[in-house]
């Protein structure tokens, strides 16, 4: 008990606290890591980061993606990725790592948290990683076509996701971005009854031949809020490995795809830019 206490007080002591354009941003040290920090953004968790081991992914959610990551080419191989998103870059210092030489491409709104990072979360100096301060669809749009490899997003406002970032459209700018056969992974955040969910899995349908939704068991029955992890590719998906690895997570979670994926949509229309609204704010029950 007394430990625990004296970690919170070190802890609270150590803590960069900073306002920046979405918000108080927190970078809280974790007292069990020397060099490893958590994000937040008004209370909400955002990342987690260790400098001295970047391919330590922390939060559930960054572990899912990181199999994308993993399974998107052979292990080692460099790959051209675009993250839109970019919090504390953990998942373009997890790709660095993982896949030396490769180059991304981080697209961050927030300039002043970019800054934040930047200044207290240094990359390293040989990650071939750019990062741009724009909107994401923004700057999606000047990535060349068939560029990518891999794009992943993963871009929340006050925890949610803008609105002009879940349509038919955005997927198309994705598309036109991937090179033939690239992988397009999203995080998504939903709770009961599931609309945004079944919405967005229906417009990646409408734009991708091949897709599967990694998910707790949990927020898939509706029983709470949280994160799924959607990769859509036009190629065959690696569904055997993705599945072994999201069961043998600490936290378990299921993949489906096919049938089963598609009759989970419950017959809900794609969406357009004309339909789109954000995705739910989570309660505040979430990060208590």
């Amino acid at each position: 008990m007394g430990r625990s206490r004296d970690n919170r007080r070190r802890a609270a002591a150590e803590a960069v606290v900073e306002a920046v354009e979405g918000g108080l941003a927190e970078l809280i040290p974790d007292p069990d890591r020397a060099r490893a920090w958590s994000l937040l953004i008004d209370g909400a968790p955002q990342s987690h980061v260790d400098l001295d081991d970047p391919a330590h992914l922390s939060f559930e959610y960054q572990r899912r993606i990181g199999h994308v990551i993993d399974l998107v080419a052979p292990p080692g191989k460099p790959v051209h990725a675009v993250h839109l998103g970019g919090g504390a870059l953990t998942l373009a210092r997890y790709t660095a790592a993982t896949r030396p030489r490769s180059t991304q491409q981080v697209v961050e709104r927030d300039a002043a948290l970019v800054q934040l990072v930047r200044r207290e979360l240094p990359l390293d100096p040989g990650a071939r990683i750019r990062v741009r301060a724009a909107d994401a669809r923004e700057g999606l749009a000047k990535v060349p076509d068939g560029w990518a490899d891999l794009i992943v997003a993963d871009v929340f406002s006050g925890a949610r996701t803008p609105a002009h970032l879940t349509s038919a459209e955005f997927l198309d700018e994705v598309r036109r971005a991937l090179r033939p056969g690239g992988v397009y992974t999203a995080n998504l955040a939903d709770g009961p009854p599931l609309a945004h969910l079944r919405g967005q899995i229906a417009t990646a349908a409408a734009r991708f031949a091949e897709l599967a939704l990694i998910a707790d068991p949990a927020v898939l029955r509706g029983k709470r809020f949280g994160n799924a992890i959607l990769i859509a590719c036009d190629l065959p998906l690696p569904l055997a490995e993705l599945t072994r690895r999201a069961a043998s997570d600490p936290h378990p979670a299921r993949l489906e795809h096919g049938p089963r994926l598609t009759d989970f949509t419950g017959g809900a229309a794609p969406v357009t830019d004309t339909s789109a609204v954000a995705s739910p704010a989570p309660p505040p029950s979430v990060f208590r």
